[in-house]
């Protein structure tokens, strides 16, 4: 499919209005638990949504830093918004880097997509399995049927699915010599359940409920990269590995929200007994200085590592990827709680958005593969130190 430019290239210059914008309504979503609508069309007319389309589509093509730069500014604003944004972020760069979708399929859901927001998922954890980061294959079902396939299971944590177009499950075939692979189900499909809405800490408008299959029926050409029953069906963490720094970045965009609102409470902070605001003091400055260092330094090794990736010349791997993210999330969340510790009772006071960010950020070390994944000798063999 070869396609005159659809999707313009985003300016992203105009990333901190649609922050501020995300800003205004983060909130409000965070203590309904909605799905945050407002901010996913934001992110849409500001041609977010697809920036990572290929440029044999119409796209913009935009690569790992510039992806890490959207989603650190949407994480500023709403991280929600960010994490659902994120899934279709890198559903479009696969698609982009190996085609593999149905022509005729992906060409839909392009159209759809000029035209209004349009959010896509894989959609994997089970209940009984977890994350397919740490081994296994699924026990969601695709039977055979005249028309196509019959799809029943369940799954975990399928975030944003109350707005998604498109789930892509990963199941496993009924077939004499079971495959698995990739199940191509529209979001409006009928069978689609969610059976435990999401009630987390963190980013609880993201809305990852789980969810039951029950005989979802779809066409015999929505499957993609079905392989024999084995270990080369299972997850590779390391091929997914130009996700994990944009998504450090979300959550550095959550810790630069938090230290933003400390300044401004240091600076407003007037004591009584003090008769200047709080920022002029000795432990103010010094633990304010220490959070800048931390995001500072975490920044420089994700948009640093971001543009290696871009650069392609082999020298920057996985592995480092994976521990930029490490690192970065390790800081990210530091950095929120020394600015809680630092503020006291009006930091974990609910009238205030640091209250927030503290629990979003806890989000960040929480997705696969986690950090014992990550270290261990299967992500990064001992070739890695023998240089």
């Amino acid at each position: 499919m070869t396609t005159d430019s659809v999707f313009p290239v985003p300016d992203l210059t105009l990333l901190p209005s649609v922050t501020r914008r995300l800003a205004t309504t983060a909130a409000a979503y965070d203590s309904d638990g909605t799905f945050p609508a407002e901010g996913i069309r934001a992110a849409h007319e500001a041609g977010l949504l697809t920036a990572t389309v290929g440029e044999r589509y119409g796209g913009p093509a935009l690569g790992v830093a510039d992806t890490a730069r959207i989603l650190h500014a949407l994480g500023e604003g709403d991280p929600s918004v960010a994490l659902i944004a994120a899934m279709s972020l890198s559903v479009h760069r696969r698609q982009a880097v190996r085609p593999h979708w149905p022509e005729e399929l992906y060409g839909q859901v392009l159209a759809d997509a000029a035209a209004r927001p349009v959010l896509l998922n894989h959609i994997r954890v089970e209940p009984e399995l977890g994350s397919p980061a740490r081994g296994g294959l699924p026990s969601t079902v695709a039977r055979r049927t005249p028309d196509g396939w019959s799809l029943s299971g369940r799954k975990r944590f399928a975030t944003g699915v109350e707005g998604l177009d498109w789930l892509l499950v990963w199941a496993t075939t009924d077939e004499p010599a079971p495959r698995v692979g990739t199940f191509l189900v529209p979001g409006t499909a009928p069978g689609i359940e969610i059976t435990h809405r999401w009630n987390h800490l963190g980013l609880r408008a993201s809305g990852s409920h789980d969810i039951a299959l029950h005989d979802v029926e779809i066409p015999k050409g929505n499957v993609i990269d079905l392989a024999e029953h084995g270990a080369a069906a299972e997850q590779d963490n390391r091929a997914g590995a130009a996700l994990h720094l944009p998504l450090a970045a979300l959550y550095l965009g959550v810790a630069r929200a938090a230290q933003d609102y400390v300044h401004r409470f240091a600076l407003e902070r007037v004591p009584a007994n003090l008769g200047h605001p709080v920022a002029r003091t000795e432990r103010f400055r010094r633990v304010a200085g220490e959070i800048a260092l931390r995001l500072d330094s975490a920044e420089h090794l994700v948009f640093t590592g971001a543009e290696r990736v871009d650069g392609a010349d082999g020298s920057y791997t996985p592995e480092h990827a994976l521990g930029a993210r490490v690192l970065a999330d390790r800081h990210a969340t530091e950095a929120v709680a020394l600015g809680v510790r630092l503020l006291g009772n009006p930091g974990l006071s609910r009238d205030n958005p640091l209250e927030r960010h503290f629990r979003d950020v806890q989000c960040a070390p929480v997705h696969a593969p986690q950090e014992d994944t990550a270290r261990s000798p299967s992500a990064r063999p001992l070739s890695c130190f023998l240089k």
